[in-house]
């Protein structure tokens, strides 16, 4: 092992239900009834949750001391409140208010939430995904994060998803309402059949909503259907959708709209600080921050993945195996991955930091032994010096197309 494990800076809570499955989703998700109506098992995820919230924190204080309670941060304790809060999933706006804001109100009391803390709430923008977002501003959160995809009614369609751009332009609206501190939109490049005339017009849309943050993925396919302790298998329906729609991708059409975001994107005020994720001033996600940062950051749900510095630890996606060790109260089941190379961590750190826009410094990487990496970085157009700082390199926009290559050669 190498160093001593961190106290928690953030937690991410795993909330796996949605109305539908999404063919190309690869997260731990429980779709369908299991998610809504009589046969609903958000109560019992609910309990569950709140068992391992409990635990987590026993530990943590244990490990660290007990947490600073109170919002306005320290007060006098050893371990400081939480700076982030992340409910990701799934659908967490599927959560009832009262249970969204039960759990918000037991993670300030037993981890500590600072008075600044960034609170995010995952939505769909679906009229009957989206929630109670005033409910959910008043309960705590201060960050919205609309699972957009795309403002395209067709491409919408080809991706399986069940809104239309209509509902997002009245999520956005239903979250400036609300009183959100900040809203971002999720969108997806490379998608099946929608021409780079459709994407631009798309992310025109988009823009015209002034959200105040802008992740873009290009979409991923995972063409296996591999089940592991930390990921469900892949129904056969989803699998052959994939196999279509990979078959239907286009790596220069997806370049091009790369190209369009970064022309796009600074003229409308946003700046990029990691490869696929642009904000106004003052809006970054501060808790993807602490991933990007290698920050511990502490994990609870169906699957969910927790790293405290030295040591990476998931949960079982397994919900009946994930609930029943809480039920009996225990922690559930799942692994660890202790961060035993020092060459592989010091890689990971520098991946990690070339991904973002500060980049690293050039004498520091080479010193630490990846000099040939760096070097053929700049030769072929990948890394240039940083506009303001000319110890530091980044990654240029041909980097950002091709930071996978360079990162291969890091690591």
């Amino acid at each position: 092992m190498i160093g001593s494990p961190l106290p928690p800076r953030g937690l991410y809570v795993h909330v796996p239900f949605c109305r539908s499955l999404c063919p190309y989703c690869d997260f731990v998700v429980i779709a369908g009834a299991a998610a809504f109506g009589p046969r609903s098992r958000l109560g019992g995820y609910v309990a569950a949750v709140e068992r391992e919230i409990e635990l987590r924190a026993d530990a943590a204080d244990a490990a660290f001391g007990t947490s600073a309670r109170e919002e306005t941060g320290r007060d006098g304790s050893s371990r400081a409140p939480l700076e982030s809060l992340y409910l990701g999933g799934g659908t967490p706006s599927l959560l009832p208010a009262d249970r969204l804001e039960r759990l918000i109100d037991l993670v300030r009391s037993r981890f500590g939430l600072a008075a600044t803390a960034e609170v995010t709430l995952e939505v769909n923008p679906g009229t009957d995904e989206r929630g109670d977002l005033a409910a959910a501003v008043r309960a705590g959160v201060t960050r919205v994060s609309i699972g957009a995809q795309v403002m395209d009614e067709s491409a919408l369609r080809t991706l399986g998803r069940r809104h239309a751009p209509s509902d997002v332009v009245a999520t956005v609206a239903a979250a400036r309402d609300a009183g959100a501190t900040s809203v971002s939109l999720d969108l997806l490049a490379d998608i099946p059949d929608l021409s780079l005339d459709g994407w631009s017009a798309s992310l025109e849309s988009a823009l015209a909503l002034q959200p105040d943050h802008l992740s873009i993925y290009a979409l991923t396919l995972a063409l296996d259907d591999d089940a592991d302790d930390d990921r469900l298998a892949t129904p056969a329906g989803a699998l052959a959708w994939r196999g279509r729609a990979a078959a239907a991708q286009d790596e220069e059409r997806a370049a091009a709209e790369i190209e369009r975001i970064d022309v796009r994107l600074p003229a409308a005020g946003y700046s990029w600080y990691e490869i696929s994720n642009w904000a106004r001033p003052g809006h970054e996600s501060r808790h993807n921050r602490h991933y990007w940062e290698r920050a511990a950051v502490e994990a609870v749900g169906p699957g969910a993945h927790a790293f405290d510095g030295v040591t990476r630890r998931w949960n079982a996606a397994n919900l009946d195996a994930w609930e029943s060790a809480l039920r009996n109260g225990e922690l559930p089941p799942g692994g660890s991955a202790p961060l035993d190379d020092p060459r592989a961590v010091e890689a990971e750190r520098l991946i990690l930091s070339l991904r973002m826009a500060h980049g690293v410094d050039r004498t520091a990487a080479v010193a630490a032994g990846f000099g040939d990496a760096i070097t053929w970085g700049e030769a072929h157009g990948l890394l240039g010096a940083h506009p303001s700082d000319g110890a530091r390199v980044q990654l240029t926009l041909r980097g950002r197309l091709l930071s996978n290559e360079l990162f291969a050669r890091i690591s």
